[in-house]
C-alpha cells in the first residue's frame, strides 16, 4: 500500500484527449519526465494507485498528454479527471531541491535557538523569491523566504530542515 508520506504531488489529471485514453496532466514539477518514470500515482478514491505511463508528449511547460496503461478509452479517461497525480520520493534526485514539492510536510527548525517553527504546507514560487507556507505549531501561517543562503541542513531521511532565520522574521507576521 502507498502511503501520502511516501510520495509528493506533481499536478493533476484534465480533461480526456480524444477517444483512446489520451488524458491532460497538469503538472507543477516534471520530475516524471526528468527521472523517466516508469508509472505515477493517481489518487482516486482515497486510495493512491500506481498506474504505468504508456506514453506521453509535451503539449507546454504546464502540460502533457498522457496515456496510461489499462486507460483504453474516453470513459476510463473522464473517470480520473481531477484526480491528483504524485510521485515517489524514493525515486529521482533524493538528496537535492530539485523539487520544491518534495519538501512539502518537512518541519523547519530555527538553527539559531533549536526550537521548532513550524511545518512547509505548500511552496509559493509565484513571485520573484519563492517562500515556504508554514503551519505554525500554534496554529496559523508564516511566509518564509526559501533562499539558500538560510537553508543550514536538510535531512531527507528525518525530513526536516534546519534554517538560520533573520532575527525578528518569526514575529513580523504575527
Amino acid at each position: 500500500m502507498i502511503r501520502k508520506e511516501d510520495v509528493f504531488r506533481i499536478g493533476r489529471i484534465g480533461k480526456p484527449h480524444g477517444v483512446k485514453g489520451e488524458m491532460n496532466f497538469m503538472f507543477d514539477d516534471d520530475v516524471f519526465d526528468r527521472d523517466d518514470a516508469d508509472y505515477l500515482i493517481i489518487e482516486t478514491e482515497g486510495i493512491l494507485v500506481p498506474f504505468f505511463i504508456d506514453e506521453y508528449r509535451f503539449r507546454n511547460d504546464t502540460t502533457a498528454l498522457v496515456l496510461l496503461d489499462g486507460i483504453d478509452s474516453q470513459e476510463r479517461a473522464r473517470e480520473l479527471t481531477g484526480c491528483d497525480v504524485y510521485y515517489p520520493r524514493t525515486n529521482g534526485e533524493d538528496d537535492d531541491l530539485s523539487s520544491w514539492a518534495k519538501i512539502e510536510g518537512f518541519a523547519i527548525t530555527n538553527a539559531n535557538d533549536g526550537k521548532a517553527v513550524g511545518t512547509i504546507t505548500a511552496v509559493d514560487d509565484t513571485t520573484v523569491n519563492t517562500l515556504f507556507v508554514v503551519e505554525k505549531p500554534e496554529g496559523g501561517e508564516l511566509l518564509i523566504p526559501a533562499a539558500e543562503e538560510l537553508i543550514r541542513n536538510v535531512d531527507f531521511e528525518a525530513r526536516t530542515i534546519e534554517m538560520s532565520l533573520p532575527e525578528g522574521l518569526l514575529t513580523i507576521q504575527d
